[in-house]
């Protein structure tokens, strides 16, 4: 048996035909593609990986998160903190292709939790808000030329909730195959059918790009932090190509008339070096000519600047993450502003990937209650993000602290915009009070 891998594969008619309620268009399934080919492109530039990677990177910088308040928050966080170690990667994932679903479940008695990418995962219900709140979740693995599929469907109806599992087989990636026991899979430990009662939220988070969907309006999905720059992306490897070649073809190269050139026993000419020399057949007195071109690098670069400039705009960076900022005749205004920009987004995925954490640990939480794992009791959960993305934000909380001296904005109104409160528990923590369950700022 080969190992067990996830692929990328497309079998909506396949789920359909299987009484699957899939909420994902066309478009969006072919937009998810896209974004996962660009982020596992090996191209010279890389840039969408790269885009993903640093906006990761900028969203989790110096993230600290803990649960506390009761010995089951105690057991909570043991959990919590192992996701929190790959929080990066995480995050990562979710940039490139929208977002990712935060699954956990229960192995020797711990909690473990499941990253499933945007490809593996399909909406099949979500509320009035947006929220998904029905899935299905897809795997496979191969043997021989059989390819093994699991659809695990999670469901609410009637007051109970419902994770159905099934197991196909077939020699085509496209397609689902016949239905076969689960028994006769690496799956057979898993039980098909399980009703909970009392569950009222999905066992699972989705973790969403904030970003409104360009691609599909009303799909409950989150887009690419790169989803404005695929054709950006594109346009500058063909670019970077230009220049490669600009250099390639204009390596300096002695011409040598084949006269003046050894030969071998088969009469033909002895290269020494072919990037060096090059045959020529004059037909005169010239045995050698120089070839030194000019080359057009400046132009070739200035262009290639300004179509990075163009994606670090169209994916929410500051000027000079990709670009070099030294090479364009820009203000410092302009550069502040480009990064007042970014820092306004970092901010809006840190919100999102809080909420998912949140989310999350309920889902946990539940699964405490249903395992008999840890008693009960009650708890709260901290954030701490770094705010050093951007220097201006101390100069904004300045500006703040000067309305507040002046009766302009309320103290609550701080705590909303610093610490992403909403205004009931801002007014709760000033009023020293605090809600078992909910979230505070560290």
């Amino acid at each position: 048996m080969n190992f067990l891998k996830k692929a990328t594969f497309t079998l909506k008619n396949s789920l359909y035909s299987e009484g699957v309620g899939v909420k994902t268009s066309e478009q969006m399934s072919a937009a998810i593609s896209l974004w996962e080919s660009l982020y596992r492109d090996n191209s010279k530039l890389s840039l969408a990986s790269a885009i993903a990677a640093e906006t990761a990177r900028l969203t989790t910088l110096e993230l600290k998160s803990k649960v506390s308040g009761s010995c089951r928050a105690d057991f909570l966080d043991k959990q919590y903190q192992n996701l929190l170690s790959d929080v990066r990667n995480i995050t990562e994932l979710a940039c490139a292709t929208g977002g990712v679903v935060l699954k956990p479940y229960v192995s020797n008695g711990e909690i473990k939790v499941a990253t499933i990418k945007a490809e593996n995962f399909i909406p099949t219900e979500f509320n009035e808000s947006g929220d998904i709140v029905g899935a299905a979740f897809l795997e496979r693995y191969y043997s021989g030329k059989k390819v093994y599929t699991r659809v695990e469907q999670h469901s609410q109806k009637n007051g109970e909730y419902i994770i159905r599992s099934t197991a196909y087989v077939g020699e085509d990636e496209k397609e689902l195959g016949k239905q076969i026991s689960l028994s006769d899979t690496i799956w057979k430990d898993i039980t098909p059918l399980v009703s909970m009662s009392g569950i009222t939220k999905p066992l699972f988070s989705y973790f969403k790009m904030p970003m409104t969907n360009c691609i599909d309006s009303s799909s409950p999905l989150g887009i690419s932090v790169f989803a404005r720059a695929t054709g950006l992306i594109a346009d500058c490897e063909e670019q970077y190509r230009r220049l490669l070649w600009e250099f390639e073809s204009g390596e300096r190269a002695l011409y040598v008339d084949q006269s003046a050139m050894r030969r071998d026993d088969t009469g033909n000419c002895v290269v020494p070096d072919r990037r060096l020399y090059r045959l020529l057949n004059s037909g005169d007195d010239t045995l050698f000519a120089d070839w030194s071109p000019t080359f057009r690098e400046e132009s070739i670069l200035n262009g290639l600047n300004e179509i990075l400039r163009r994606i670090e705009f169209n994916s929410a960076l500051a000027y000079g993450t990709l670009s070099d900022v030294q090479n364009v005749d820009r203000t410092a205004e302009e550069i502040k502003v480009s990064k007042q920009r970014s820092y306004a987004h970092i901010c809006e995925i840190q919100k999102s990937l809080r909420t998912a954490l949140v989310n999350l640990l309920s889902a946990m939480d539940a699964l405490c209650d249903l395992y008999g794992l840890e008693k009960g009791g009650e708890y709260n959960v901290s954030f701490s993000f770094d705010d050093g993305v951007v220097a201006e934000k101390r100069e904004e909380f300045d500006e703040r602290l000067k309305l507040l001296e002046f009766g302009v904005i309320e103290p609550w109104e701080i705590r909303v915009w610093y610490l992403g409160e909403d205004e009931n528990t801002a007014k709760e923590k000033l009023l020293g009070k605090t809600v078992p369950g909910g979230e505070e700022e560290a």
